[in-house]
């Protein structure tokens, strides 16, 4: 079976260099000055703005993509460090933000919101911006 061509390569390799980069340089600065881990960021964000303040653990599985047991572990981290609670209710596990953990939330967002501009956004002349859109959602879909 063949590999890819130098092209292929080259596509693949400048694919992962820029979303990766990207995706770290902002990662270290939100956790730089919040404490807060990419997956801390997203789990609080899918339970407060998704859930309104409460999730079932399940539902978070999904939106996520994590494996059940990931999130059990990720959100033990989190719960031990004041940022969530969970509570057996029927059929499952229910999950909550705390007030710590609404209030990491929202010194984290215009981190977040800063650090995206900073590496993403301003990176990409304007006039490419739209093009750039199209072509990821084509990816994601």
């Amino acid at each position: 079976m063949a590999g890819l061509d130098e092209g292929e390569r080259e596509l693949w390799d400048a694919w992962k260099r820029s979303t990766e980069g990207v995706r770290a340089r902002i990662n270290a600065e939100v956790a730089g000055e919040t404490g807060l881990s990419e997956a801390d960021v997203s789990v609080l964000t899918h339970v407060h703005d998704g859930g309104g303040g409460a999730l079932r653990q399940h539902e978070l599985a999904v939106a996520m993509g994590w494996h059940r047991s990931r999130l059990s572990h990720h959100l033990s981290r989190m719960q031990e460090r004041g940022l969530v609670t969970r509570e057996s209710v029927a059929g499952g596990v229910e999950l909550r933000t705390t007030t710590m953990g609404r209030a990491a939330l929202l010194r984290a967002r215009p981190v977040h919101a800063a650090a995206v501009r900073r590496h993403l956004v301003d990176a990409v002349p304007a006039r490419d911006r739209d093009r750039l859109l199209t072509l990821l959602r084509l990816l994601a879909d």
